[in-house]
């Protein structure tokens, strides 16, 4: 009797693959285990076995699998579930899922290439026959493929021996260096326990009467000792008692001390005994309410102002759901906010919360998978981004999603263009677990399902310590510049506020939300503006590097003398961003520090880190950025908050333009007096009395909302349409004109529903490929599932269809 198993291949397929196996292996087998698997001419992937059965395929003949790689499922079954609802909904590929949903560590493939280990010493460890062969054949050649390996050995197992010698420390993988997981390992020192005996003191200092570095050191020791009664580690007592590696090893060699190697986790977290607070009445009041609404609905919507200190009662929900044994998932918009977040929950829970995010190494993220999926102690509450949805939970009991309102949770490219909101609340239903969604300007589905009773609904209107709520300026620059009242962008009134908040010793931040020096250079002789070669922007002026780049696609050019049109050397920068703020800062304040933070300067794992630290520190004093700073980060001593030009929020090309500028400038204003002083808030402006500039000032998001909800309702927009975008991508002008045109026709013969396009993007070409976009809207209340299989249908034809098989579409179910 033949037997069979259906495996998910991380490539873009949309389906699982049939795999021959033996009796014994159908016993051993489990669904969400990994095998490695041929597939192609001679490639080998990591797979992922959803199914066991006995019915063979109808359309080839079955391969046989390489091997398995688990010895017990490291994916659970409603992980698989909540998977191909990913796939369905958001229209994309399981393959896709699977590939985006594992760590990458986890996926080997024959095409990764092994380089050799430069510190390695092979006379230290013992190799095996086939090990050593690998490791012989890259001493003559820096790297070898896969398969090259399975060509060596002459056996088509190899995944076996790399693993080994990838354990044994001996080689790397090209993708990410020490690619499969190996504990950390930190080197202690001790003294035997003998030596510790008093009678034994004494001749131990005799006998060491002659070096005083030796002498120094023993001392040392026993001072660390008495103060951390804890392991010493060989790295700390070198650092902080300045004795040379030299001086250790020489009283490692006489007995004195002894090394010893501890197995550590790679993130551990210590508990702050001090960390206890109360809640407020009206926190209290809000805790009462969500944990009522709980038991009435799955998701419910905790509306805080800024500064409410919904985090606290986040901290109180979360302690409740721990105690009863359950796991908790807090998802963040942004990996910046994690940062702040972490160290206040790992001061009250300890070494029960784990983070999961991209800026975490392979090793650290297969680490918090495997403490997740054992259940352990160490992962009861998980922080992370998106991607922690993806996370093998056992018993989930609450998702807490934090800003939900933040388009961070939306993934845009590369598919699964999941919204991790609404991909968490399904998971939570799968777990029968509940969800709190927290913001001060939710967005308006959210919102509008809170009011219309599909959502809990509970407000908290006072800032915690009943400190008020900032005060608000509008500063008039059509005004300012025609009285000639403006230093560069600084208005006399931002000028005065911020030099009265440094007096004051207070901290100001500046938001502006370009980055760069200014968006575009231009020739003041003809008019022509620098722009990328291979896509459809200008290019943005940097003046530390002095030089002109694309944001699309990185291209750079050195900034140029004279222009490249005219030969004109009248060039002058238009617009501004942080770049710009950041030196009229300077000049401006030539005695104070200040600091950047955008995509530029956060780069590294611990680019966020650093800048958040230094600000909280007050080793600051003004910090400009982009709208990373809107989000939830709190600082103490921060008294002003200035938004230097309001309108290039508002005016751009998306029905969501209002909505997103009142979130941002609500967000920003909130950082502003969240401690014992009134903050002040100033909103440069050319437009003083727009309507939403003015429900701003006024704090009034019902006003907003129902202004908006209006407007979606009459021109057919969320929350009572649904949008599916189509992007259809191809080098060729001509041939995407009329590829466009195709589906347009066909998609509107066939889908009784208004299809919007073929139109040409803001940036309708970018790295050299030319863009169109079709966006389709579905009513609310309509059969969805019904459309989507139309649709696929449609796309499947198109892609049938021979000169139109180069265009590449990609599908974005819910795309803003």
């Amino acid at each position: 009797m033949p037997f069979f198993i259906e495996v998910i291949l991380p490539l873009s397929l949309p389906k699982p693959f049939t795999y021959a196996i033996n009796e014994a292996e159908y016993g051993f087998i489990k669904k969400g285990m990994r095998v490695a698997v041929p597939f192609g001419r001679n490639k080998i992937y990591t797979g992922m076995v959803t199914d066991l059965h006995q019915n063979p395929p109808q359309l080839y003949q079955a391969k046989e699998i390489h091997q398995i790689l688990d010895d017990f499922p490291i994916v659970t079954e409603t992980q698989l579930k909540h998977w191909g609802w990913i796939a369905s909904y958001y229209m994309c590929n399981i393959g896709d899922v699977y590939k985006s949903a594992m760590p990458s560590g986890f996926l080997l493939e024959s095409e990764t290439l092994i380089t050799s280990k430069k510190d390695f010493d092979v006379s230290d460890i013992q190799l095996s026959d086939d090990e050593y062969l690998v490791y012989e054949a890259l001493q003559k050649q820096s790297a070898l493929k896969v398969q090259e390996v399975s060509a060596i050995l002459n056996k088509k197992a190899t995944l076996p021996v790399i693993n080994k010698l990838i354990a044994k420390n001996a080689i790397s993988l090209q993708e990410e260096i020490n690619e499969k997981y190996k504990p950390k390992t930190i080197r202690y020192i001790r003294m035997p326990q003998e030596l510790m005996q008093q009678d034994k003191l004494s001749g131990l200092m005799e006998l060491l009467s002659r070096s005083q570095k030796q002498r120094d050191s023993v001392m040392y020791y026993f001072q660390l000792q008495a103060r951390d009664k804890k392991p010493i580690s060989k790295k700390q007592f070198t650092e902080e008692s300045g004795v040379s590696s030299a001086v250790i090893k020489s009283l490692v060699d006489k007995g004195v001390f002894e090394e010893y190697i501890l197995e550590e986790d790679r993130i551990q977290f210590e508990k702050d005994d001090n960390s206890g607070f109360e809640l407020s009445d009206k926190q209290q009041e809000a805790f009462e309410s969500v944990k009522q609404s709980f038991d009435t609905y799955q998701v419910t919507l905790l509306h805080g102002i800024t500064s409410s200190g919904k985090t606290e009662i986040y901290i109180k929900l979360i302690e409740e759901f721990i105690k009863n044994g359950k796991q908790v998932l807090y998802l963040l918009p942004e990996i910046a906010l994690t940062t702040q977040l972490v160290v206040r929950l790992t001061a009250y829970f300890g070494n029960q919360v784990a983070v999961f995010h991209s800026k975490y190494s392979n090793n650290e993220r297969i680490e918090t998978w495997q403490q997740v999926l054992e259940d352990s102690e160490k992962a009861r509450v998980i922080i992370g981004a998106r991607s922690a949805l993806f996370l093998p939970f056992n018993d989930l009991g609450l998702i807490v999603i934090d800003e939900e309102h933040e388009q961070t949770f939306k993934q845009q490219d590369p598919a699964p263009r999941y919204h991790a909101r609404d991909a968490a609340i399904v998971l939570a239903g799968m777990y029968d677990a509940k969800v709190l969604l927290g913001s001060a300007t939710p967005g308006i589905e959210t919102y509008y399902n809170a009011t219309g009773g599909k959502y809990g609904y509970v407000q908290l209107t006072e800032r915690y310590g009943k400190v008020l709520p900032p005060e608000i300026v509008l500063v008039d620059i059509k005004d300012k510049y025609k009285r000639k009242r403006m230093t560069g962008h600084f208005s006399d009134t931002l000028n005065e506020a911020i030099a009265e908040a440094l007096s004051e010793g207070r901290q100001v931040i500046l938001f502006q939300n370009r980055r760069g020096y200014s968006p575009w250079v231009e020739c003041m002789t003809c008019g022509h503006v620098p722009q990328c070669p291979q896509c459809d922007v200008s290019l943005t002026y940097y003046k530390f590097k002095n030089q002109l780049r694309c944001h699309y696609c990185g291209y750079n050019i050195a900034n140029p003398t004279h222009c490249h049109q005219c030969h004109s050397t009248d060039l002058s920068t238009k617009g501004f961003g942080t770049e710009q703020i950041e030196m009229e800062l300077k000049g401006l304040f030539p005695a104070k520090n200040v600091w950047r933070m955008d995509q530029d300067t956060t780069r590294g794992k611990f680019g966020y880190e650093k800048i958040i630290d230094a600000f909280k520190n007050r080793e600051i004093d003004i910090l400009v950025g982009t709208q990373m700073l809107a989000k939830g980060l709190h600082f103490d001593n921060v008294s002003l908050v200035g938004i230097l030009n309001a309108d290039n929020m508002l005016y751009q090309p998306d029905f969501r333009a209002f909505e997103r500028a009142y979130q941002m400038m609500v967000q920003v204003a909130g950082r502003a007096g969240r401690k014992d002083v009134r903050g002040k808030v100033l909103i440069q402006t050319y437009n003083p009395l727009h309507n939403i500039i003015q429900q701003v000032t006024n704090n009034d998001y019902p006003a907003m909302y129902k202004e908006q909800v209006y407007e979606r309702h009459n021109f057919k927009y969320p929350p009572f349409y649904r949008l599916i975008r189509l992007t259809l991508k191809q080098r060729d002008y001509e041939k995407l004109k009329n590829g466009a045109l195709w589906l347009y026709n066909v998609l509107s013969e066939n889908l009784n529903l208004p299809v919007l396009g073929p139109e040409e993007p803001a940036i309708s070409r970018i790295r050299n490929e030319y863009i169109r976009t079709i966006m389709i809207k579905l009513p609310q209340g309509n059969s969805i599932g019904g459309t989507k299989r139309a649709i696929v249908k449609i796309l499947d034809s198109f892609d049938a269809i021979p000169q139109y098989k180069s265009i590449r579409v990609s599908v974005n179910v819910d795309p803003y």
